[in-house]
This record gives C-alpha cells, sequence and structure tokens, in this order.
C-alpha cells in the first residue's frame, strides 16, 4: 500500500496546472489532484489575457463609423455600453471556468475548490481542514498585481479590478509604463475614457526595441492620450470639493465625479470616488480612478514554502532548475510564480516538460529562448528575438527597417503608422529579431516566430515571394540596410 494519496498534487488552478494535471492524469496515468482557492482559468483565462483582449477588441470599435465613411458607407456615431459589455464578458469567463472544470474532471483529476499550503516535501494542508500526501507536489499558483509603497496606494486599482467596475470612470490616472498599463491606457481610450498615463522611465515599454517603443509611444499621443514620462505619483488621497478649484490641470481632465461633491471623503476602497494625486513634478490633479500597473509579484505568500525547505529568490520566486524542479527534489514550480518568462504559453510548456520528465522517463528542459510575444497597445507590437540595443551589444549587425501608413487607414484618412523590422547578424546573416508595430501584429510575429527559431537567415526572408498588396509584405522586400552597429 503506498503512502501517498496522489502521485500528483497540483497547486493553483490556472494554465499551466490545469495542463499538467490532465495530461498527468489522462495521457500519463497518474492518480493526480489540484486544489485552486479561486476561479479555475487563472489570471490568464480569468483576469489577464482573455478578458483583455476582447476589451481590446470592443475598443477598436470607436473609429469603425469614422472609418466606414471614408470607404463610402453612411454610418452614425453609436456609443459604448459597459454594463452590457461587462455583462458578455461575465458570461463568456464563467463559460471558459466551467470547460477548464470539465477537462479536469474528464481527465479524472480530483478537484478542490481550497488554498492549499505546503506542511513538508510530501504533504498539502487545505484550508478545509484536510491533509493530503503526494508522491510530487506542482506549485502553479502564478503572479499578483502590486500597488507601490505609498500612502493611501489602497485607493487605486490594480488589473485585477478593471474587469469589475460598475461603470467606467471619465478620467483616469494608469500608473506604469510596462504593457499592462499601455494595453490599458489604450483600451480605456478607446471606450471613451480619458486617460492619463504616468511613467517614471525615459519611455515606456521598458526591455523592448527602442524604437518600436517610441512609434507606439507617439501612437498613444496622437490617439489623445495624456502621456507623461519621467513623472510619478508622490502623494494621493480620497478627493474633496475644494481640490477642483486648487487642481493644476494642465490638459488633463480634472474628474467629472467632483462636481457632485459637497464633502471630504476620507479612507474608502477602489472606485468609491475621485482621487487627488501630486505629481513628482509639483502638479496636482483630480482622477475618477487610479489603475496601479506598476508590475507584479509571484505569488507565493503563506504557502508554507520556506518552512518546508523550497528556497525562494529576492521577488518571491521560486527557484527551479532548468527541469523546473526546486530545492525539494519531490517539490516542483512552473509558470509566473517562478518569475522566469511571464507568459501563459511558456506556462503550459513548462507543465508539458514537467510531465515529460517527472512522468514518462524523459527528461525535458524547458526551452526559453526566442519566445514569440505580442503588446496589445493600439498599434499592436509583435516582437521575437533581440530589440537592435540587445543585439548591437551582442556582435556587429545591420537593421532592416521601413515605417509607413498602411492603407486601409490611410485611404480613411486616419494617419497611423506601422513599423516592420529586421535585426540582422553581419557574419552569420541570421535574423537575430524581428519587431512588428501594426494591427494584427501578434498574428504576423506568430509565423515570422517560427522562421526567427528555425535560423532564418536574411537572404531566407529575401526569398520568400511577397503576398501583394498586404502591410507584412515589407518584411520579405527590405533590401538595403539602414543602419550597422
Amino acid at each position: 500500500m503506498s503512502d501517498f494519496d496522489y502521485d500528483l498534487f497540483v497547486i493553483g488552478g490556472g494554465s499551466g496546472g490545469v495542463r499538467a494535471a490532465r495530461v498527468a492524469a489522462g495521457e500519463a496515468g497518474a492518480k493526480v489532484a489540484l486544489a485552486e482557492e479561486d476561479r479555475y482559468g487563472g489570471t490568464c483565462v480569468i483576469r489577464g489575457c482573455v478578458p483583455k483582449k476582447l476589451m481590446v477588441f470592443a475598443s477598436e470599435y470607436a473609429h469603425v463609423a469614422e472609418d466606414a465613411r471614408g470607404y463610402g458607407w453612411e454610418m452614425s456615431e453609436g456609443s459604448f455600453d459597459w454594463p452590457r459589455f461587462r455583462e458578455r464578458l461575465t458570461s463568456e469567463l464563467d463559460r471558459l471556468e466551467g470547460i477548464y472544470r470539465k477537462l479536469l474532471a474528464s481527465a479524472g483529476v480530483t478537484t478542490y475548490d481550497a488554498r492549499a499550503r505546503l506542511v513538508d516535501a510530501h504533504t498539502v494542508a487545505l484550508s478545509t481542514g484536510e491533509t493530503v500526501r503526494a508522491k510530487h507536489i506542482l506549485v502553479a499558483t502564478g503572479g499578483r498585481p502590486l500597488r507601490p509603497e505609498i500612502a493611501n496606494a489602497e485607493l487605486g486599482l490594480v488589473s485585477d479590478d478593471i474587469f469589475h467596475l460598475e461603470n467606467l470612470p471619465k478620467s483616469i490616472l494608469i500608473v506604469g509604463g510596462g504593457y499592462i498599463a499601455c494595453e490599458f491606457a489604450c483600451i480605456l481610450n478607446g471606450l471613451g475614457v480619458e486617460v492619463t498615463q504616468y511613467y517614471r522611465g525615459a519611455q515606456i515599454l521598458r526591455g523592448f526595441d527602442e524604437e518600436a517603443r517610441g512609434l507606439i509611444a507617439e501612437s498613444m499621443v496622437d490617439q489623445g492620450i495624456h502621456l507623461h514620462c519621467g513623472t510619478d505619483i508622490v502623494e494621493m488621497r480620497r478627493a474633496t470639493a475644494q481640490d477642483h478649484d486648487g487642481a493644476q490641470d494642465g490638459d488633463i481632465p480634472m474628474g467629472a465625479a467632483l462636481q457632485d461633491m459637497t464633502a471630504d471623503h476620507s479612507g474608502g476602497r477602489p472606485g468609491d470616488g475621485p482621487v487627488w494625486v501630486k505629481a513628482t513634478n509639483g502638479n496636482t490633479h483630480v482622477f475618477d480612478q487610479v489603475l496601479f500597473a506598476t508590475g507584479r509579484v509571484p505569488n507565493t505568500a503563506e504557502m508554507g514554502l520556506t518552512e518546508a525547505g523550497v528556497t525562494l529568490g529576492r521577488r518571491g520566486q521560486i527557484e527551479v532548475d532548468k527541469f523546473s524542479q526546486t530545492s525539494v527534489p519531490s517539490v516542483y514550480a512552473i509558470g509566473d510564480v517562478t518569475d522566469r518568462v511571464n507568459l501563459t504559453p511558456v506556462a503550459i510548456r513548462e507543465g508539458m516538460a514537467f510531465v515529460e520528465t517527472v512522468f514518462r522517463g524523459n527528461p525535458t528542459p524547458v526551452d526559453h529562448d526566442l519566445i514569440p510575444s505580442a503588446v496589445f497597445t493600439q498599434p499592436e507590437f509583435g516582437t521575437v528575438g533581440l530589440s537592435e540595443e540587445q543585439a548591437a551589444e551582442q556582435e556587429p549587425i545591420e537593421v532592416y527597417v521601413t515605417s509607413f501608413r498602411p492603407m486601409q487607414t490611410a485611404f480613411a484618412g486616419r494617419p497611423d503608422r506601422v513599423m516592420m523590422k529586421l535585426v540582422v547578424a553581419q557574419d552569420s546573416r541570421r535574423v537575430l529579431g524581428c519587431h512588428i508595430v501594426a494591427p494584427n501584429a501578434g498574428e504576423m510575429i506568430q509565423l515570422a516566430g517560427i522562421a526567427v527559431k528555425m535560423g532564418a537567415t536574411k537572404e531566407d526572408f529575401d526569398r520568400t515571394v511577397a503576398v501583394h498588396p498586404t502591410m507584412a509584405e515589407e518584411i520579405v522586400t527590405l533590401r538595403k540596410p539602414v543602419r550597422t552597429a
């Protein structure tokens, strides 16, 4: 008789944990259980990628009537109905969560709707009071949004909160310059919200290709987003009626809710009322909402990890080797909780590699090299490989790039610009990086990523016949480098 209740116990019901659990049970024949304290599907399905992308789609309809008139259609402007959209969104997320639960059940996975914490290398305690033992434990608890350490930061929203707003604010301050901040700035602007964005750095989207960052920033400003780099919050509190007269607004909206305020509302929760903000430049403003998109941290708090001997890193991430194994041999970890490459498809790949390693006897490290990704700003940004700056530090390079107005929006009279860029090694001629700023760049970079991953050279791209007329044809018609480094 085995000393274990399960061959595998998974903590976390997000995309990575669910994939590992159902493949281990359904295909590898393991006896598996999974615990999730919140909703199945995790960040991506419930409060991240999926609802965000649906909001991106919704926000892109803002220009439909205007563009249609440019093509000869008679079409009037409409208005966005947030409660109606949110109801549809909630129903869709419920449907997807149901699919995740069915997938686990059909694979024979036992599920616990409970919080789990490690007791020791093989024991898990559940918030229901139960204790179970497993030969292997997989931690896949993901990450959570981080609020800055300033007074009254609790008055601001984080990304998880956006999907639950009763009504859209008339004005919002978004603090941060990463992909989450920039995506929500574009989304909310497209839905009719007056958007201001503060970022303490010199340019948004730090770590990405600088030329692409610049074009996206210009496009955001052209669309009416009040983008302020080199700026941060130093103070914030619940606004009072008197703050409206004293605020130094410049080109930034003051928060329509103030017109109905007659008393001081201190304290409160996110969304309870407008927020007064003082910036690093000394200016003060009032916004209906403040959204902090200032980073995420691994979800490892109060899980008994260090007590069980699992080593954590400086940011609280679980330290793992190339096989996702922790310092405790029976405990593994995948996904954002390890803070390696924080993308849903990566977590899924890590989950599959874990099953290969542990249950199929085929040690499989995860390949984290040349992962394509997309930032769903407007326009989108698709990228794979090295930025121009990263590549230039590594070896001599050639840069092929073009920027132009795409046919569809140019004909409609919009000033939008797109960019196609290849970073090429001078010696090997390999394409080290591909960067696309354009509508549907995420779709394009998925396919370009295959070529870059395979080690395609610039001449391989050149030998590929263009599909005309498309934006993407420019990626195979770039004949001369615009610069070398």
